[in-house]
């Protein structure tokens, strides 16, 4: 299947597709999934799991983003039947969902444990500020659901008189979660 297209900007994000490509591996997604995107912005995640599962629900809080993340799945192919949602989880968040990606910081432990209470049982949140990252760490290993956590640093080349250099990104801090989690190696 082609690249993600994403015609269109939230002026925020999107997910780097390295950081898209680690997030939905510890996702483990499967076609029979129900799968969430919290915070869905320019729709890059939502899009890159509808490709794998059969159902996404995509919620966004911000009514521009979630017109954005409507463009960019109309400019994208996937199979999954998708319902995007203007909400601010945890409101709208599914009863059936099997995993879901929490994009952004805002209210983040109620929406894990509305995830969690849901029934959900894998849940990737992806940070890029350092003290979020600490308490996302903190509210995944007080649930019990911690499994691992992944600082991805990603640089990209570009060419500088003649030669290679790399720009390098900012750092995001995968925080994996699964209920059957017996705390990080």
């Amino acid at each position: 299947m082609s690249q993600v297209a994403l015609p269109h900007d939230a002026k925020a994000g999107p997910t780097k597709s390295e950081v898209r490509a680690v997030t939905l591996s510890k996702l483990d997604l499967q076609q029979s999934d129900h799968f969430v995107d919290v915070g869905s912005c320019t729709g890059a995640v939502t899009v890159e799991a509808a490709r794998r599962v059969g159902r996404v629900t995509a919620l966004e809080r911000k009514a521009e983003r979630l017109e954005v993340t409507e463009k960019n799945l109309a400019a994208n192919e996937y199979d999954a039947a998708v319902t995007v949602r203007h909400a601010e989880a945890p409101e709208e968040f599914p009863e059936d969902a099997d995993a879901a990606f929490l994009g952004g910081s805002r209210n983040f432990e109620a929406v894990l444990d509305r995830a969690l209470e849901s029934g959900v049982d894998r849940v990737v949140m992806n940070v890029a500020r350092l003290e979020v990252a600490g308490e996302a760490v903190e509210a995944f290993r007080d649930r019990g659901v911690l499994s691992e956590v992944v600082q991805l640093q990603v640089s990209h080349g570009y060419e500088l008189a003649g030669a290679t250099s790399f720009d390098a990104q900012n750092p995001v801090y995968v925080v994996v979660g699964r209920r059957d989690a017996e705390g990080m190696a």
